[in-house]
């Protein structure tokens, strides 16, 4: 028997529709259909063809089922970007995810999480709250992955044919996830994390984390959990000039622009002086990229994990076996990591 659920996540996964998938393996669209909803069985063959196509290992089909992740319980960063397909890619991609995930949690004592729920919180408050209850002081953060791992939540990275997507975060099951696009700089990658710790910390189960104005929420989050507010007005960053602003984005480790951003936003910055800022650090290419930036945080948490399996004598070809995924997929998730793997 198979599970048609993973057929239908399996095919997603690979950004495809029913009609594609029907064109490039010649079996219809109705029985393709007919399979993922469990009216029929497909015989060896198509299913052999199904697999060869969405390059899954046969087995995998014959896992236990599989629930979908809900749209709804998903904040995409920059949404607007996605077509459909692309985000049925990116959640199938965090359901196979969650499986190494379940795999790795049987095996070793993992973090628990210890991310309070301060839904009735403004974002400024929220960082602050969040900041004193995690001991973080107005110090700035070394390492957004590493600090939100250490409280428990699960970070992954997502496959390069996603890269339309910037980062996404959810709950699932009590466990929360962030999810990272790898391609963008060190500096707004580390945005990125705490822009989604933000909607895990502010957008409890019962608030549906999409919408202009939970994203400006967590915007907002991110910035003041990155540049506290007593840390920026100690710096003495009063009118800076773009020099100042570039030699200071080093201390909290952020963009240029959300630095500049931060200022205006505090005040230390008037309007005019913003728009000049923006544009003059736009001339420079800091809209698109962040010249001589940091390098990309990756995970501490699966670096340990690898390394344990590494003395166990398992490695990432076994691992992707017991999950009956392959080795690619499996490195897709975790940093490149498993790369120096055997």
């Amino acid at each position: 028997m198979i599970a048609p659920t993973r057929l239908k996540i399996a095919r997603k996964r690979r950004g495809l529709t029913l009609t594609a998938l029907a064109k490039s393996t010649s079996i219809s669209s109705r029985t393709l259909s007919a399979y993922e909803n469990g009216e029929w069985l497909p015989p060896p063959e198509s299913l052999r063809t199904i697999a060869d196509i969405l390059d899954f290992p046969i087995q995998f089909f014959h896992g236990d089922e599989l629930d979908e992740i809900p749209e709804d319980s998903v904040s995409f960063r920059a949404a607007t970007k996605m077509s459909a397909r692309q985000r049925d890619a990116a959640l199938s991609a965090g359901r196979v995810a969650f499986m190494f995930d379940r795999w790795i949690a049987e095996r070793f004592d993992l973090p628990a999480p210890s991310v309070p729920t301060l839904t009735r919180y403004d974002p400024e408050a929220a960082a602050a709250t969040l900041r004193a209850r995690w001991g973080l002081g107005e110090r700035p953060i070394r390492n957004t992955v590493h600090l939100v791992e250490a409280h428990g939540i699960r970070v992954y990275s997502l496959p390069a044919d996603t890269k339309s997507l910037d980062a996404f975060s959810l709950n699932w099951r009590g466990q929360p996830y962030i999810f990272l696009n790898t391609e963008k700089s060190g500096e707004r990658g580390r945005f990125d994390v705490a822009h989604e710790l933000g909607h895990l910390v502010m957008h409890g189960e019962h608030v549906v984390p999409h919408g202009p104005e939970v994203e400006a929420q967590a915007n907002a989050f991110a910035a003041a959990f990155l540049m506290p507010r007593a840390s920026v007005v100690a710096q003495g960053l009063r009118h800076p000039t773009v020099p100042q602003i570039l030699d200071a984005k080093s201390i909290w480790r952020v963009s240029a622009l959300a630095l500049t951003h931060r200022l205006h936003e505090l005040g230390l910055l008037t309007d005019w002086g913003y728009r000049n800022t923006c544009v003059h650090l736009a001339r420079l290419g800091y809209k698109t990229d962040e010249p001589d930036g940091i390098p990309r945080e990756a995970s501490l948490l699966h670096s340990k994990v690898l390394q344990g399996l590494r003395d166990e004598g398992i490695g990432v070809k076994s691992s992707a076996g017991s999950l009956s995924i392959n080795v690619d997929d499996l490195r897709s998730y975790l940093f490149g990591l498993t790369l120096t793997m055997a």
